[in-house]
């Protein structure tokens, strides 16, 4: 009976991937852009940003209850189309009908922003180096503080689905939320944009830190120089000589 059961719903599975392909093709062929979330193997995200942003949602109390269905349904490629735009995502979400789904984020003020920019000055040498992931703990952790890093809190985020359950958070919209840490697997600077920030600023001010800090050496380094041929005995009694 139970393998029954399993193979009923695994058709009810396949037909409403069917239908939704078949809406998705039509919706593209109108002119509309297609984004679907795709999922190989059973980790959802695999790189730094990625997983910072999941790890980062499963550290929301608020959510917990409604984020391993969510899980199931980003693995399962029910998230149709994601499109991640300045401070909101919209998507389209595979259920027992097509949902769409609605999240905004609240952009970073400008003044945490100036903050980050500030505390990771000098630590982070390119864009490549950010985008990747590669620098140093400690860059990592003040970049993925959620109160006053780019990761925004619970209440910094609203969002709504068109589907019938009255939940605050429904299933589709936690699919959704774990479809975003994959897209940032593969393009992490919508990060960036999702919270509208620049982060050519982030690395410009890094880079000009490091420029600076340069300088000064380079300056301190001539001043020892010129200090040193000053106190030397042999260039003294040449200066006396003349």
């Amino acid at each position: 009976r139970r393998q029954r059961q399993m193979c009923i719903r695994d058709r009810s599975v396949a037909e409403r991937r069917r239908k939704a392909a078949l809406a998705m093709a039509k919706r593209k062929k109108q002119g509309h852009a297609v984004s679907p979330v795709l999922i190989t193997g059973r980790a959802i995200t695999t790189t730094f940003w990625g997983k910072s942003w999941c790890t980062n949602l499963e550290n929301y109390s608020d959510y917990e209850n409604r984020l391993p269905r969510g899980r199931t349904y980003a693995r399962n490629g029910s998230v149709v189309d994601l499109q991640i735009n300045k401070g909101e995502v919209l998507a389209i979400v595979s259920g027992s009908s097509l949902y769409s789904v609605k999240v905004k984020v609240e952009a970073v003020p400008q003044s945490r922003w100036s903050s980050i920019c500030k505390d990771v000055a000098g630590a982070i040498d390119s864009l490549v180096e950010l985008l990747q992931g590669t620098f140093s703990k400690g860059v990592m952790d003040r970049l993925c503080l959620q109160e006053t890093g780019l990761f925004p809190s619970p209440k910094q985020i609203k969002f709504s689905c068109s589907c019938p359950d009255s939940a605050s958070m429904c299933k589709h919209i936690a699919a959704v939320l774990y479809g975003i840490g994959a897209r940032l697997d593969d393009e992490p600077a919508l990060l960036f944009k999702l919270r509208t920030v620049d982060e050519t600023h982030l690395v410009a001010q890094a880079i000009n830190v490091t420029s600076l800090v340069g300088e000064k050496k380079s300056k301190s380094r001539a001043r020892i120089s010129e200090d040193t041929e000053l106190s030397d005995p042999v260039s003294y009694t040449h200066l006396r000589a003349h």
